[in-house]
């Protein structure tokens, strides 16, 4: 199982290394750059609405996702049995998320201009959940290869219909944050067909039929799912909406908070990558009766040494990085690089709850993390509330960063209680050792009287040695796994 994981995440990757971080950094932050350039605080505004749509996606969802994907996991024959009726389910799910939307944008007090915008955002969602419904039965038949390519194809159509807007040629007017929300429509739309066809020739042929009592059985066993997932987007969206409706200049200052929060995301994939192949590889193992020891504290030590390296670098050479990428200056420099800090310190323990928040939903454990994701949410906007009129985007990072770090804590203890995993102190000695001595790097490299870049990368490769020399990773592991 520890080859199939390994092989897996080299191929996941390397296609989304190769894809995602282009996206995000490249065509992502250069719409933010135009669009700011010519409309302040358009992007700000997309942002926010983006965030509101994720929120109540609970209600789009209701976890059958998550739920699936370990279902299918655990029992691959059901799949021709379930996937017809859980499509017809999304499809009534639809009309009523869309119906929330509504109603949630005249709470909001939004624009007609901004409900415009919210309502395709809405439909983008919708298209995405589909998606995901999608690719979750494949991850389920551990199908890694299928969902990896479906993974990256709607960012692959997205950055050939954005290159040519931005770059192109094909128009003399500033690039419009409405371009590429309808460029994600369709991109969205053509995976959603593509990710449908690949299903499909596991299932054969589907009759579309709504029955109402397995519909009610599939939220009874999702519904854990769907409130871990608002939960989660709650800790992660809040912030965006609440600077955007609580500041007078709140369009601006969520603009200044998504230019570090775009690096942030790049990176986030990473640990969104492990937690989609860990999900169905925990819930095996632990279905079979399985020790999840090894690949545990293999994930582990993998997942935390790029956090950490990333996460240390991201806080040390923050402002260097933010005045490359959006060609920042003054106070918008010093305000975009103090979040972009903060969010990448807290981008250590997001990665850790990766690790341990999977191996809870895999073994069953909702109840319990919902329970500490709640204390999250209240936490992160009780923050919010107080640091934001003062600090703004600042004051919103350090918030994060707080509470990702008090919902890993907490995690990590649930995890070895109730799973009663065996605590191996020779791997934590490893990472602390390992963190011990990548901040002094980072830290020292960023003095070098070189170019930023040059300290960055001296710092990028001490850091890789220092993970192989502490053990964090291990090549004699990895060959001995790629020969089993």
């Amino acid at each position: 199982m520890q080859k199939k994981f390994l092989t897996n995440l080299v191929l996941v990757l390397v296609l989304n290394a190769l894809v995602k971080p282009f996206y995000i950094i490249g065509i992502d932050a250069e719409i933010l750059k135009q669009v700011e350039a010519s409309d302040p605080g358009s992007y700000g505004e997309y942002f926010s609405l983006l965030g509101v749509t994720f929120i109540l996606n609970i209600f789009l969802d209701l976890g059958i996702t998550n739920y699936n994907t370990r279902n299918i996991a655990q029992n691959n024959n059901l799949l021709k049995k379930h996937f017809s009726g859980i499509l017809a389910l999304r499809g009534i799910l639809s009309v009523g998320y869309m119906l929330l939307i509504i109603c949630s944008s005249f709470f909001l007090g939004y624009s007609e201009h901004q409900f415009e915008i919210l309502a395709i955002l809405a439909v983008n969602q919708i298209l995405v959940s589909f998606i995901l419904y999608f690719r979750s039965n494949l991850a389920g038949l551990l199908l890694f290869k299928q969902d990896s390519l479906v993974s990256i194809l709607d960012r692959v159509l997205l950055i050939s219909i954005c290159s040519a807007l931005l770059w192109g040629g094909l128009t003399d007017q500033h690039f419009k944050i409405e371009w590429f929300i309808y460029a994600q429509t369709f991109s969205y739309a053509l995976t959603a067909v593509i990710a449908f066809l690949l299903v499909l020739r596991r299932t054969g042929k589907i009759k579309f039929t709504f029955d109402r009592d397995f519909s009610w059985m599939i939220i009874k066993k999702s519904w854990p799912y769907a409130l871990l997932i608002f939960l989660m987007m709650a800790n992660y969206k809040a912030d965006g909406v609440m600077l955007e409706r609580m500041l007078p200049n709140g369009s601006e200052e969520a603009a200044v908070y998504a230019r570090g929060y775009r690096f942030f995301e790049a990176l986030n994939m990473v640990g969104y990558l492990f937690a989609g192949l860990l999900l169905p590889i925990f819930s095996k193992l632990l279905k079979q009766n399985e020790s999840i020891q090894q690949i545990l504290y293999f994930s582990l030590k993998l997942m935390l040494a790029f956090s950490i390296t990333c996460g240390f670098i991201g806080f040390f050479f923050q402002e260097d990085i933010i005045h490359w990428r959006f060609d920042s200056f003054g106070d918008e420099l010093i305000n975009a690089s103090l979040s972009f800090g903060m969010l990448m310190i807290g981008f250590i323990f997001i990665t850790t709850t990766y690790i341990f928040g999977t191996l809870l939903t895999a073994n069953g454990n909702l109840k319990s993390l919902n329970i500490v994701i709640s204390i999250g949410v209240v936490l992160n906007i009780g923050l919010n509330l107080y640091l934001i009129p003062e600090k703004g985007a600042y004051g919103a990072a350090i918030a994060s960063m707080i509470t990702q770090g008090f919902t890993a804590s907490l995690q990590v203890y649930l995890a070895f209680r109730i799973l009663k995993i065996k605590v191996e102190w020779n791997q934590f000695t490893r990472i602390i050792v390992f963190a011990v001595l990548i901040i002094p790097t980072v830290y020292y490299s960023q003095l070098l009287e070189l170019s930023w870049s040059i300290n960055l990368l001296i710092s990028l490769l001490i850091s890789t040695l220092v993970a192989f020399s502490t053990g964090m990773v291990s090549i004699k592991g990895i060959v001995k796994i790629l020969k089993e």
